[in-house]
């Protein structure tokens, strides 16, 4: 048996490539399926902890202002209560007062649109995510321009 035949043949080349594409394929494939579970790993861990991220209270913004389960140390909601430049100081939980400081990388957002911090006013309803610096204050990386909160239940849908 003579290999320089075998592997000299059309049909030994086609086998080679054949198999190594398929090869290939599968890498590409289980790499997808390693990312993939990744993704996933993330979001459920990202759900299980959203409440200690962003420190939602549990009766929801408009009706647990005074929650003490609220963690706000890297961001924080409320009323806004003074403009100063590029300092906002809100009004939040227990009537406590943080200063918030906006630079140029700070993102302002109202519902999915972008918008200017000077777009900002007194009494406006924020959520702030950001980062506390030494001077206690928090270095805003995105800032949610909230609605405002309802003044009276909606109307009850008349039923069929």
């Amino acid at each position: 048996m003579d290999l320089n035949k075998i592997f000299g043949a059309k049909l030994f080349q086609v086998l080679v490539v054949s198999i190594a594409i398929l090869i290939v394929l599968l890498l590409i494939f289980k790499a997808g399926t390693m990312v993939g579970i990744k993704k996933a790993d993330f979001s459920c861990r990202w759900s299980d902890n959203y409440h200690r991220n962003f420190g939602g209270p549990k009766g929801g913004f408009w009706g647990g202002f005074g929650d003490r389960d609220f963690m706000d140390a890297n961001g924080t909601f409320g009323q806004i209560i003074k403009i100063e430049g590029n300092l906002l100081t809100i009004k939040g939980g227990q009537n406590t007062e943080k200063v918030i400081l906006l630079n140029e990388s700070t993102a302002v957002k109202s519902m999915k649109e972008t918008i200017k911090p000077a777009d900002l006013k007194v009494d406006d309803n924020i959520v702030v995510i950001g980062e506390p610096n030494e001077a206690g204050q928090i270095t805003a990386k995105l800032i949610r321009l909230l609605p405002p909160p309802p003044t009276s239940p909606p109307p009850m849908e008349k039923p069929f």
